[in-house]
């Protein structure tokens, strides 16, 4: 496992454990369950659902980007998350835990840029996806569109590598 030097036992142990891997935007990642029936998109037709583990680790960011569909975040286990989105021109944040007082679940709609980082050693959330996920429907902030994201909302700066 690439990066594992760093990684707290907590955080090594879930890995290997759910199977996880690398995702582009930056932390870990295993899609496990995905729906049979399907829907058509604009991008053509999709699972009606997926959702995926995914997994931060301290120092891990999931850099700005975004979704076609809307998304669902559900916080499982570990520490806190934290999830910013940028909702109608609007920057957002919110602290998910699955204790109270705390919410464990945010929606993010589609099309709203979103970031998030752990606020301790790891967190593992549930990201559930309708109509559902597919790489071409996805886009990391880069270049002249991540310098226009920062202008707009200050706070993504803090999930850029």
């Amino acid at each position: 496992m690439s990066d594992s030097s760093r990684l707290s036992t907590g955080a090594v142990r879930m890995i290997e454990s759910y199977r996880l891997a690398r995702h582009p935007e930056g932390g870990w990642y295993r899609r496990v369950a995905t729906s049979t029936s399907l829907s058509d998109t604009l991008g053509g037709s999709r699972p009606s659902v997926t959702s995926i583990l995914y997994l931060l680790a301290r120092g891990d960011k999931s850099r700005p980007h975004r979704v076609r569909s809307d998304e669902i975040w559900h916080h499982l286990a570990g520490d806190p998350l934290r999830l910013a989105d940028v909702v109608d021109g609007r920057y957002r944040e919110t602290h998910l835990c699955a204790r109270p007082p705390s919410s464990p679940v945010h929606l993010v709609p589609g099309g709203a840029w979103q970031a998030a980082e752990s606020l301790g050693e790891w967190s593992l959330a549930g990201c559930t996806v309708a109509p559902g996920f597919d790489f071409a429907d996805f886009e990391i902030a880069a270049g002249e569109t991540l310098a226009a994201l920062v202008a707009a909302a200050p706070g993504m700066a803090r999930f850029v590598r």
